[in-house]
């Protein structure tokens, strides 16, 4: 049977958890990575569930009166089933995808939005535990946001999020795209597939009268833009090769940088609170996504680049007794190295970075980070960083072989972040890069507090 064979506003409910099936719902029985909810067939029957959708393997007992909805894409079609039954959404729906830049250009939008007097919300990857939202989750909340009289939200897209359907039925119709480099290669094997997956936010996802905002800096931007004049989507492009918003000059200043922004052939000139190229075109991307809707207001959304706060935990700095520390969530090469050479240029003395890699993760990428931190920090300090089910000091290893012999290996994160403090001097600074804004660290399961930002803040009043 097809879901248009049966009224869903006639449901109670819908869910792909069978503990939270009650009488009434349709329950979505998904292969996941950790689970498979074809096992979970009969309990949702026996809590009252009277749909059950499914892919083409499923029969359901001859017993069961409930409807059987068998689909080639089970997932795609759970997440338009619940966006029909949810309804209401936001007007204005802002979904960033890219590599990194996401959480930033998101936060940023959110930032101007709001001064312009726009009742709006970001959701991403500092709000939770998950970037992208499951299906019903978004719809829940994207439902809530809308009746509390919310109309402009940025969300992040995430890649796993968009391989497996969450924002399907999601109305985005603006969406940006920031950068391309490697990630996630644990989950998408190859470039091509990680690449595929967020193409999908422009060839699927975004609507028909919708903006895509594209970086014309990046590889990325001919096959974007591909994608969205074949579909006879407006097309938005930000960078020094921008048309629509294009950087014309950049002067780094103190824990600032001056820039001169063309768009529409007039130059504004802009003093950013931000640190480092890439929030340049961060906040130029947060730009052009407001500017979508909202072409007047270039003079004064200029002026607000010049209020803007960056993320918690994205190059977060923080000052003691003229020492200057900053935290960051880089956990990816193309990351580290653009949040090093960044730092590089405020740098007077030495450039000091403590950093690790993730457990349970790409594992190709601890060799590439090791030498990137080898080649652009002066100091490199290799610890832990949530090694969750992996052997701590085999993950140290793999970066360790790409490093230079001065390279040091303190395995403890708190005893890492205090011995590089301990070696500061007044005009050096140090970058404690991978967690950002997360609070803990993981190992064999168990999440232990851990905040980076609190443990740089208390070794530097220890040694001022």
């Amino acid at each position: 049977m097809s879901h248009t064979e049966f009224d869903i506003q006639s449901l109670k409910g819908v869910a792909q958890d069978n503990r939270q099936v009650k009488p009434g719902y349709l329950f979505a029985a998904l292969q996941g990575e950790h689970s498979d909810g074809r096992d979970y067939i009969d309990d949702a029957l026996e809590r009252g569930a009277t749909v059950v959708l499914a892919d083409k393997s499923v029969e359901l007992p001859e017993t069961s009166n409930a409807i059987l909805i068998i689909d080639d894409e089970p997932r795609k079609t759970f997440s338009h089933i619940v966006a029909e039954f949810y309804k209401e959404q936001p007007k204005h729906i802002l979904a960033v995808g890219g590599t990194n830049g996401k959480t930033s250009v998101a936060y940023f939008v959110n930032q101007l939005w709001t001064a312009l007097g726009k009742k709006s919300f970001y959701y991403g990857t500092i709000s939770g535990t998950m970037t992208t939202l499951p299906p019903v989750l978004m719809h829940e909340m994207l439902a809530q946001l809308s009746e509390d009289g919310v109309t402009h939200v940025a969300l992040e897209a995430s890649s796993q999020g968009l391989e497996q359907y969450r924002m399907d039925g999601v109305r985005v119709n603006i969406a940006a795209f920031t950068s391309f480099s490697q990630d996630h290669l644990d989950y998408h094997v190859s470039m091509d597939a990680y690449l595929a997956a967020k193409l999908r936010l422009f060839s699927d996802l975004l609507a028909d009268d919708g903006v895509a905002v594209l970086n014309a800096d990046i590889p990325e931007y001919e096959p974007l833009l591909s994608i969205c004049q074949a579909r006879g989507v407006r097309v938005l492009s930000y960078g020094e090769k921008g048309e629509d918003v294009k950087l014309v000059s950049r002067q780094i200043a103190e824990n600032a940088q001056d820039i001169k922004i063309e768009i529409a052939g007039q130059v504004y000139a802009v003093s950013l609170p931000l640190v480092g190229q890439f929030q340049v075109m961060n906040a130029l991307c947060a730009l052009a996504c407001v500017l979508a809707q909202d072409s007047n207001n270039a003079e004064k959304l200029t002026k607000l680049l010049g209020t803007l706060e960056p993320v918690p935990g994205r190059l977060q700095v923080i000052t003691n007794g003229g020492l200057h520390a900053y935290v960051d969530y880089a956990h990816t090469p193309d990351a580290l190295e653009n949040v090093l050479d960044a730092l590089r240029s405020h740098t007077k003395g030495r450039l000091l970075c403590v950093f690790g890699c993730g457990g349970d993760r790409d594992t190709t990428k601890r060799k590439v980070m090791g030498e990137i931190v080898s080649r652009l920090a002066d100091v490199a300090i290799v610890t832990d960083d949530n090694p969750r089910s992996e052997n701590p000091a085999a993950i140290r290893k793999e970066i360790l072989s790409q490093m230079d012999s001065e390279a040091h290996e303190i395995a403890d994160r708190h005893e890492a972040i205090e011995f590089a403090v301990q070696q500061m001097n007044q005009n050096d600074i140090l970058l404690v890069a991978g967690k950002g804004h997360e609070q803990g660290q993981t190992f064999d399961g168990v999440t232990h507090p851990f905040d980076d930002v609190c443990e740089v803040n208390n070794a530097l009043r220890s040694v001022v």
